[in-house]
């Protein structure tokens, strides 16, 4: 097999995405031309930014066979405690990784219970999204934090290169990161292993349980990310900020091929996905579709995406089945 079927093969899915990413642009281009305007491309590509970081951090736990309904909460414990530091006049950039810090323990309290008091990933992160808002609500008694900073603002809302932002730059560099981890790594190898057959993997004796907090952990820090980006566009440390989000976070996942079942997916597929369905989301405004479709578009989404996963899946079975007939 030559060099360039090899990689086709390698990222298929990924140039899948990418395709019907520049399709969906194209259509809606068609019925809209302001959709194609430069502006609008990089607004497109600013708002994908909270969604992403939730998405990048969400993709760990999945491939371990995972999954984390308490991101958007979390995130607002993150909003609420960095707004407070910030008005109450900690410096920004230790706001900032005090943040992360808290996001990471969140995660790592998720990972807690689903390894060591063997819980159900969907049962802990439900308990804990109930847990965490709480939080959110009590610290703040239901009052959004106001006032703050512009110093911490312009920190992420600063532009960098041309219309881009600091918030996509940290998009983008978490991507990287999350890449080399993935593909480079050991750690990267055991996650893939656990989601593809956490028993195997525990019998060759790699240490499933502490691989696999961390991999809630950083699930953590992409919320914390998340929450940072979002305290400084609004202004305002809002206990309600997140809810709803992890729906949209695990949609991108599940668009970029990442298995809800485990032991596959990508840092770039999802990626590709959180940019497919805020591209989406943007053309139905501009076509003038009712918002609440959106929801509609998602939900449809991850049933499509998940049922594509099933098919792949079924026609492997099928080949494999025929060539060992022959």
């Amino acid at each position: 097999m030559s060099t360039g079927k090899k990689i086709l093969k390698k990222f298929s899915r990924e140039l899948g995405i990418l395709m019907a990413l520049v399709l969906l642009v194209i259509v809606f281009g068609f019925i809209d031309s302001h959709y194609l305007s430069a502006q609008n491309l990089m607004n497109i590509i600013d708002q994908t930014t909270i969604n992403g970081l939730l998405a990048l951090g969400i993709t760990f736990v999945i491939i371990t066979g995972g999954i984390d309904l308490s991101v958007g909460s979390t995130m607002a414990v993150g909003i609420v405690a960095v707004g407070t530091m910030l008005v109450g006049g900690v410096p920004p950039l230790l706001a900032a990784l005090i943040g992360i810090v808290i996001g990471f323990v969140l995660g790592l309290l998720n990972g807690i219970m689903v390894t060591k008091m063997k819980l159900l990933p969907f049962i802990a992160t439900l308990g804990t999204m109930s847990i965490y808002r709480g939080m959110a609500f009590v610290f703040t008694g239901g009052w959004p934090v106001l006032n703050i900073p512009a110093e911490f603002r312009n920190l992420l809302n600063a532009r960098v290169v041309g219309n881009i932002s600091n918030g996509v730059i940290l998009m983008i560099a978490f991507t990287i990161v999350g890449y080399v981890l993935l593909k480079y790594t050991r750690f990267g190898t055991y996650l893939y292993s656990m989601g593809g057959n956490e028993d195997a993997t525990l019998m060759s004796g790699i240490n499933v349980d502490r691989n696999k907090m961390l991999a809630y952990g950083i699930c953590g820090i992409g919320t914390a990310f998340a929450a940072l980006v979002v305290l400084a566009r609004l202004g305002t440390g809002e206990p309600m900020a997140g809810q709803g989000y992890e729906l949209n976070a695990i949609a991108a996942t599940a668009i970029g091929g990442t298995s809800l079942k485990g032991g596959k997916g990508s840092i770039i597929g999802t990626l590709l996905g959180a940019l497919f369905l805020q591209a989406l989301r943007v053309g139905l405004i501009v076509t003038g579709v009712d918002s609440f479709w959106q929801f509609v578009a998602t939900g449809a989404i991850i049933i499509v995406a998940v049922y594509f996963d099933v098919i792949k899946e079924k026609i492997a079975l099928k080949r494999s089945t025929a060539v060992k007939v022959k």
